[in-house]
């Protein structure tokens, strides 16, 4: 996104986290999300409408008439309110203007699940989903068909979700599958990091030779912590091709503490 797009999405997320802060039940905001995919899902097909719902010659007055005549009655009052935010702010492009509402909805479940009590779990069930999707090269294969239609996609997905993580997980989960930006691994992933940022923190993703218990992880959250001078949050995972200690990845940064990659640091010094 532009600057003015970022700018704008920023302002409605205000608006949103004050709608919500007004009405803190748990269905309210995951109706809302919920809606909001569905004006998207509306939005994706047709050029037309973005175009003039970002129509910057127009005012906002009218713009918002316009969405409200194609969704007030078909939105919660929530989604509705946040549609109307949105379409009075300046994006760059119609584009974006959708891409803002994917990430309100998004934010939407997130606050949801956070007045639940289950962010935490949630950005952990989106962690060790994409961890799946890394081993099952084939239920990946399938799930970035670009061929394949979005419902399909989706309901594949369900099955493997069904009774196994909370609704939050899920409608993350299948929005971003039915609607990709990148690739499943990455785009469920980033889901997770967005769950993190919500709760103040950042993920440091460890890989070990063996498993780490709670004590461990959480020593190492404390020092990474004082590293990166913020919170963290550690997704786990074991590599046992490490032969001992331990990789790790924050953002783009790597710190490869492990006994396979000290033996390939001596390895290239020798060469």
């Amino acid at each position: 996104m532009k600057a003015a797009s970022r700018e704008a999405l920023a302002h409605v997320e205000t608006r949103l986290d004050e709608i919500l802060a007004r009405d803190n039940a748990v269905a309210t905001a995951a109706q809302a999300g919920l809606d909001l995919f569905e004006v998207v899902d509306v939005l994706d097909g047709e050029r037309e409408l973005r175009v003039d719902l970002n129509n910057a010659a127009a005012s906002a007055e009218t713009r918002k008439k316009l969405a409200m005549d194609l969704f007030g009655d078909k939105v919660s009052p929530v989604a509705a309110q946040v549609i109307e935010a949105a379409v009075s702010e300046h994006w760059s492009t119609g584009r974006d203007l959708v891409n803002g509402l994917v990430t309100l909805g998004r934010r939407a479940l997130l606050r949801g699940a956070e007045s639940q009590g289950q962010l935490g779990q949630v950005e952990d069930e989106l962690y060790r989903l994409a961890q799946i999707l890394d081993r099952e090269a084939e239920l990946t294969q399938l799930l970035s068909d670009y061929t394949a239609p979005s419902a399909r996609k989706r309901g594949l997905l369900a099955n493997v979700l069904y009774g196994k993580v909370t609704m939050f997980t899920e409608a993350l989960a299948l929005q971003a599958i039915g609607r990709p930006e990148r690739n499943p691994i990455d785009d469920v992933s980033a889901l997770s990091d967005s769950a993190a940022a919500l709760q103040g923190r950042e993920i440091a993703r460890v890989t070990s030779a063996g498993e780490l218990n709670e004590g461990q992880q959480a020593v190492l959250a404390e020092k990474l912590g004082k590293i990166y001078g913020r919170a963290m949050s550690i997704h786990a995972e074991v590599d046992t091709s490490l032969l001992g200690g331990v990789r790790i990845r924050v953002g783009d940064e790597v710190i490869d503490g492990s006994t396979a990659g000290k033996i390939a640091r001596l390895r290239a010094q020798m060469a």
